[in-house]
């Protein structure tokens, strides 16, 4: 019997039925993004469209199409390895913070002083480079800090970012059509939720497309107009290196690594995040190895002239619970390939409402957010709550200077105590929330030390969050060395400057006298 389960494993399927549903909502999840990066780079940037259709989105659907299909590889691999038909392979795409932030905080503003989409292009490039560099050293540190990191540190963060800019954006954007997306709702919850087959075994989330697609063009919520505008848009191209781009970019893209650097780190330790992720689910993945391949996928990005940076996507717990295996990363990639090589993203997003596929993404959120507190131990709830709040603080921080600025105004101008007094405690916000994914995973850390009494733990992660802070990685909005502003806690900068440095020491000084405190005191039970 076991001769005949591993000669049947000697080569895991490549498809399965459960990877349509991983398809649909991880391609799906591409082509939005990649579509959002496009039309800013379009729109916002006025790039012409030899070079952005041309050049920038074939080297961007090459990224897609490398790391997919080498994650694919590495889920057959470790199938094959374990005898098991149940392994998922990790998510993996652009990442999104990265491409609003080279758009408006490097290619704006070379925009606004009057350099050529070329340099523009280039510097963006080097950007991205700079992102791969890092990403490959962080692949080398990353197995050092899963094992030093209690795992509801790692997932409570991933948490934060699944319940705010997934599950929560998403929400909101399909509650502008409630009456359309709310159906695809009630499909993903009765397919998957309560894991109701329908007829002929058709996926639950090609139902939800079918649908909505159905719903939204029989409505009149789809337009025809914006149909004829994709395919009028319809061009070949082919993915080509760009070498000189990227040269021509590395010597301009110095004052911009204040952004790269910790942005970088943020890239790895969400990717470090997530393999963390699949391993609570069952799928043990080599750290290093996986880490490396999102930063090759940055890499091949940049050499081939995407200035976004790629990594391993949250949501892999969801992906697994639907059924998916291998077949939806390689399909993925293939077909953000051949889309964007082929010119037909514009086309796909002008036939599929995006209201009747974002219920996916809300499911994926919650998912995640159920699985950091289920996978974590029990006694760490408190670790994994405290690790969402500030993404939540990033997350309304984000919507406050989004609707201060349609308003023509912004914080400064308002001022915080203006703002403070009508309940919304800015200030604090901005804090919180600036490096949010490692403020997150460091606050959980020093929970879950602290709860094991783990004094030595909890004093690690506290002298390692004052230094984050120090350099301004965390809880702050600019890489800096040393902190801005006096010694003085009357003084109004105080809390952005020294405030959390001297947050964190003294956090470090109550744990060590705590340690010897509490040294005769019996160690607590860790049943769980």
């Amino acid at each position: 019997m076991a001769k005949d389960k591993a000669k049947a494993m000697s080569s895991p399927k490549l498809w399965v039925p459960g990877d349509l549903n991983g398809f649909f909502g991880l391609c799906t999840n591409s082509i939005t993004n990649t579509l959002v990066a496009v039309a800013l780079m379009q729109f916002v940037i006025g790039f012409p469209a030899e070079i952005l259709f041309g050049r920038i989105v074939p080297g961007l659907v090459l990224s897609l199409a490398v790391g997919n299909i080498y994650f694919a590889y590495m889920a057959y691999k470790l199938a094959k390895k374990e005898g098991r038909d149940d392994v998922t392979a990790v998510p993996y795409g652009i990442s999104v913070p990265h491409y609003f932030l080279v758009i408006f905080a490097i290619m704006l503003p070379l925009k606004i002083a009057g350099e050529s989409f070329e340099l523009i292009w280039s510097v963006g490039v080097a950007w991205c480079f700079v992102h791969a560099i890092v990403a490959t050293i962080g692949a080398f540190v990353g197995p050092t800090m899963q094992k030093l990191t209690p795992r509801a540190a790692m997932l409570g963060t991933l948490a934060g970012v699944a319940i705010t800019y997934i599950a929560m954006g998403a929400a909101f954007n399909a509650w502008n059509a409630a009456w359309l997306s709310m159906v695809s709702f009630g499909i993903i919850f009765v397919g998957w939720l309560a894991n109701v087959q329908f007829p002929g075994k058709i996926p639950a989330g090609l139902v939800a497309v079918i649908i909505g697609v159905i719903v939204g063009w029989l409505s009149g919520y789809m337009k025809l107009e914006g149909l004829q505008t994709a395919v009028s848009n319809v061009a070949i191209a082919i993915p080509l290196p760009q070498i000189k781009v990227l040269l021509a970019g590395l010597p301009r893209v110095t004052p911009y690594l204040v952004t790269a650097i910790p942005l970088a780190i943020y890239l790895f330790l969400e990717s470090l995040n997530n393999v963390e992720s699949a391993l609570a689910g069952g799928d043990t993945y080599d750290t290093r190895e996986a880490m490396l391949a999102a930063a090759g996928g940055t890499a091949v990005a940049s050499l081939f002239g995407s200035p976004f940076p790629t990594l391993i996507y949250i949501g892999h717990p969801g992906w697994k619970s639907v059924g998916s295996r291998i077949g939806y990363s390689w399909l993925t990639g293939v077909t953000m390939f051949l889309l964007g090589v082929l010119g037909l993203l514009g086309i796909l997003s002008a036939v599929i409402p995006l209201v009747a596929i974002l219920p996916i993404l809300v499911y994926i959120g919650m998912l995640i957010t159920s699985q950091a507190f289920n996978a974590s131990p029990r006694r760490h709830a408190p670790a994994v709550a405290i690790a969402i709040i500030p993404w939540i603080a990033d997350y309304v921080t984000t919507k406050v200077n989004n609707a201060l600025g349609a308003a023509g105004t912004n914080a400064g101008t308002l001022g915080a105590g203006t703002l403070a007094s009508n309940g919304v405690e800015y200030s604090g916000m901005v804090v919180l929330g600036a490096g949010s994914i490692l403020v997150g995973m460091i606050l959980a850390a020093i929970v879950a030390y602290v709860i094991d009494r783990n004094w030595k733990g909890a004093i690690g992660y506290t002298l390692f969050g004052a230094a984050c802070a120090w350099v301004g990685f965390i809880h702050s909005a600019k890489l800096r060395f040393i902190p801005d502003g006096p010694f003085n806690i009357n003084d109004p900068s105080f809390n952005a400057t020294w405030g959390p440095v001297v947050g964190y020491l003294a956090m470090a000084v109550l744990f060590v006298i705590m340690m010897n405190y509490t040294k005769n005191d019996p160690l607590p039970k860790l049943e769980d």
